[in-house]
C-alpha cells in the first residue's frame, strides 16, 4: 500500500540545465549509433565544467561516430554560443559484460519502478505535469523570442497542496541587462497563468537569488544521469537509482523502468486500480528477472495481471516497445514518461 503525500513538491529543469545537455549529449550519441547500427551497445557519460566537456564510456558498434561533433551539435542546438574544449574517451565494452547480454541476459543488477496515477490524463502526479509544462513553456518563450533575454539555463518547482498549487517557482537565467522585475511581470503573465491559470491565491517567486545571468557549463558543472527524479516521478515514488541517458536498452535501468512505466500506466488505464507501482529486479547476465510485483494504492495485488501482459525479460522489452531505433535525445529532457507517441506510454488491451 502506498500514498502520495497530502502537501509535496516536484521540480524540472529546462534543456539547457548543466545535466541535461549531458544527458542530451550522451543520448544523441546513442541514436548516431543505433541510426548506423540497431544492435549497438552504448553506455556513455557526459561531464561539463567550465568550458569543458569530456565523453567517456563504453560502446560496442559499427557505427562509425564523430562524437566531439555531435556534442557540438547538440550544445549549439540547445542555444549556447560559448567556446568548448571537448576531449572524448570512448572504448569497447568490457566482454565479461558482453558474455551474458550475448544470450539474452541483463545488462546489469538493479530494481526498477514504474508508477502511474488517475489523477491526470498524463497518468502522471499533477506536480510533476505541471513542474514539466513550466518548464518547457519557458524554453519556449526564450526560443519564440517573446522573452528575448532568456537564456537556456533554468529550473521550474511547483509545491501541491490537496489538490490545489500553492507555489511555483522558476529560476531563469537571463541577460544581462534584463530587470528582475520586468523578468516577475512578464513571466506572471506570460509562464505561470498560462499553464496554471489565475495564480492570485499561488505564490510566484521568480530568480529568488535576485540574478541569474551566469548560466550552463560556465556556472555549474552538469553530469548525465544527475536528474533521475525530474525524469521519472519528481521523487514521489520509489527510484532503483539507475539513470536513463547514454544506455541502450540491454541495460535494464532504462528499458525495464519503460517497462514498469508501460505496465503500472495499462494497470490503471484499465481499471485495475486508481495508482499503480510496478516493480522488477535482475541479475545480471540472467534472462529471467528475479523478481516482478504490482500494488495498487489500497493494496491491491496486481502481479499475476502483469505476469499475463507483460515480458520482463530484457530482449522480449527491447522487441515489444520498439528500443532498437533512434528515438532517445528527445527524451532527455522534461521527463521519459507521459509523452504520446512513445513505445512506453500506449495504451493496450490486457487479457
Amino acid at each position: 500500500m502506498f500514498h502520495l503525500l497530502s502537501t509535496y513538491t516536484t521540480e524540472s529543469v529546462t534543456n539547457g540545465h548543466p545535466d541535461k545537455v549531458c544527458d542530451q549529449i550522451s543520448d544523441a550519441i546513442l541514436d548516431a549509433c543505433l541510426a548506423q547500427d540497431p544492435h549497438s551497445r552504448v553506455a556513455v557519460e557526459t561531464f561539463g565544467s567550465h568550458g569543458t566537456l569530456m565523453i567517456g564510456g563504453e560502446v560496442t558498434t559499427r557505427a562509425q561516430v564523430d562524437y566531439e561533433a555531435i556534442a557540438r551539435q547538440v550544445y549549439t542546438d540547445i542555444g549556447y554560443t560559448e567556446p568548448l574544449d571537448i576531449l572524448a574517451r570512448v572504448v569497447t565494452q568490457s566482454g565479461d559484460i558482453a558474455m551474458g547480454v550475448d544470450t539474452g541476459g541483463a545488462g546489469d543488477q538493479g530494481i526498477m519502478y514504474g508508477y502511474a496515477t488517475d489523477e491526470t490524463p498524463e497518468f502522471l502526479p499533477q506536480g510533476v505535469v505541471l513542474a514539466h509544462a513550466l518548464a518547457r513553456r519557458l524554453e519556449a518563450l526564450r526560443t519564440s523570442g517573446t522573452l528575448p533575454y532568456l537564456r537556456p539555463d533554468g529550473k521550474t518547482q511547483v509545491t501541491i497542496r490537496d489538490g490545489k498549487v500553492i507555489t511555483a517557482l522558476t529560476s531563469t537565467q537571463h541577460a544581462e541587462e534584463a530587470e528582475l522585475e520586468r523578468i516577475r511581470t512578464d513571466l506572471a503573465e506570460h509562464l505561470f497563468a498560462p499553464v496554471l491559470g489565475d495564480v492570485s491565491d499561488i505564490e510566484l517567486l521568480v530568480n529568488p537569488t535576485g540574478r541569474f545571468v551566469a548560466g550552463g557549463f560556465e556556472a555549474d558543472a552538469g553530469l548525465t544521469g544527475r536528474k533521475i527524479m525530474v525524469d521519472t516521478y519528481g521523487g514521489l515514488m520509489p527510484h532503483g537509482g539507475g539513470a536513463f541517458s547514454g544506455k541502450d536498452a540491454t541495460k535494464v535501468d532504462r528499458s525495464a523502468a519503460y517497462m514498469c512505466r508501460f505496465a503500472a500506466k495499462n494497470l490503471v488505464a484499465a481499471g485495475h486500480a486508481k495508482k499503480a507501482l510496478v516493480s522488477v529486479a535482475y541479475a545480471i547476465g540472467r534472462v529471467e528477472p528475479v523478481m516482478v510485483e504490482a500494488y495498487g494504492a489500497d493494496g491491491e495485488n496486481l502481479s499475476d495481471i502483469v505476469a499475463r501482459n507483460f515480458d520482463f525479460r530484457p530482449r522480449a522489452i527491447l522487441e515489444r516497445l520498439g528500443l532498437t531505433r533512434p528515438q532517445f535525445r528527445e527524451t532527455a529532457a522534461y521527463g521519459h514518461f507521459g509523452v504520446a507517441g512513445r513505445s512506453w506510454e500506449e495504451l493496450v488491451t490486457l487479457a
